[in-house]
């Protein structure tokens, strides 16, 4: 009841209707507690597939410590493996501006073997960009449409955002890069007088956020946002407006992993996420690509 988001509270409640037996908040949390092994096993468990598309999201939470209640980020990474498959890979507390803090979670999904990866899809946090170039060397970034998107339009004038809302979602649809440049440049060139800090936020995320054109067309709408993510988003946030303060640390590895634990039950059991026909096939002939440049050279 607990992981399903029930609190402790109404946990000893529904008990005590139910089997007629009184169970304390404490007595709840310190059952809970048997959940520590099986869920810290969990998050250190060998990665023995590939996963050639990487998604990794942040939140932040309440945590007590040291007597004070502090905003702790949570970096989540969820794997799209060769089978077409998503994985919850793994979850770390940390602070999701750092780059030494993605660069430990990096380092430890890789000391598990996390390995095959094309793409990282992401929002742009400070750290993050600098913890793939020196961790995932040569894997590309995809910064999320959706979060750059927002980021946009908050930065232009209420009355241009349904204009601006469209242009830039044109810019997204486009079907290869020369298109998505052309249609950059028109964009810039109608809102940059009425709009210049929202053309210059456009101009200067624009690569960045049109990376997934690498990828063959059946594989990008599902990889250039963080959407595929959301719904597990907003399950923990259900959990987290029951407890809204966490006691410490551990009963957040202790509640979220086991969401996390959960979830991957049901991904691993459910339809596939992506048909990776088409993907090896692609990357088999950009393996023979890249070794017929080498040659020549």
């Amino acid at each position: 009841m607990v992981i399903y988001g029930v609190s402790t509270r109404n946990v000893s409640n529904i008990t005590e209707v139910l089997c007629g037996e009184d169970f304390s908040k404490s007595t709840v949390s310190e059952l809970c507690k048997q959940l520590d092994p099986i869920v810290t096993s969990w998050l250190h468990r060998p990665l023995t597939n590939e996963y050639p598309f990487l998604i990794v999201d942040a939140m932040f939470l309440k945590v007590r410590e040291d007597g004070r209640v502090r905003s702790r980020g949570l970096m989540i990474a969820t794997g799209i493996n060769l089978e077409g498959r998503r994985e919850l890979l793994g979850m770390m507390i940390g602070d999701t501006e750092s780059e030494a803090s993605w660069s430990e979670f990096f380092v430890h999904l890789k000391q598990r073997g996390l390995r095959g990866v094309e793409m990282i899809t992401s929002d742009h946090h400070s750290g993050l960009v600098k913890a793939i170039r020196k961790h995932l060397q040569g894997v590309t970034w995809q910064r999320c449409q959706t979060h750059f998107m927002k980021n946009i339009l908050d930065a232009t004038p209420k009355a241009l955002r349904s204009e601006v809302k469209a242009h830039v979602r044109s810019i997204f649809e486009a079907a290869d890069r020369e298109a998505t440049r052309m249609l950059l440049q028109q964009t810039i060139d109608r809102f940059q007088d009425h709009a210049p800090k929202a053309m210059e936020i456009l101009d200067e995320g624009f690569y960045d956020a049109v990376a997934v054109l690498m990828l063959p067309a059946p594989y990008r709408v599902k990889t250039r946002t963080t959407n595929a993510v959301e719904r597990l988003n907003s399950e923990i946030r259900r959990r987290e407006r029951v407890i809204r303060i966490f006691p410490n640390r551990e009963s957040v590895y202790r509640l979220i992993g086991a969401l996390l634990m959960e979830q991957d039950e049901k991904w691993a059991m459910g339809n596939i996420y992506f048909d990776m026909t088409e993907f090896k096939h692609w990357r088999i002939e950009r393996v023979k690509a890249s070794n017929k440049v080498v040659r020549l050279g």
